[in-house]
């Protein structure tokens, strides 16, 4: 994979910068089936890096007695992020 012209190895681990450069955006519409399942799809797989067997924490957010949000973390980058993404969480309660 090249970035800025430079060759990067898939498996280096650079670090996540989700925090200090926020965007969001709509990545997929996705479907539940019957049994629950969901499927991401496969050009977000990769841009993310997921392989097989990785592991992802799912965090959620409370609004009116439901959840109102759903997000996925690589477990990996989740023990740095926590304090920074939960934090502001915790402290913002009733909005």
């Amino acid at each position: 994979m090249k970035k800025d012209g430079k060759e990067r190895n898939s498996h280096q681990k650079l670090p996540c910068t989700c925090m200090t450069k926020p965007s969001c955006r709509v990545e997929a519409i996705l479907t539940i089936d019957e049994r629950g399942q969901m499927v991401l799809p496969k050009d977000v797989r990769e841009r993310a890096n997921m392989k097989p067997g990785d592991k992802l924490a799912l965090v959620s957010w409370e609004k009116d007695d439901g959840v109102c949000c759903l997000a996925l973390l690589k477990t990996e980058h989740l023990s740095g992020m926590v304090k920074d993404v939960l934090a502001p969480l915790m402290n913002s309660t009733g909005e």
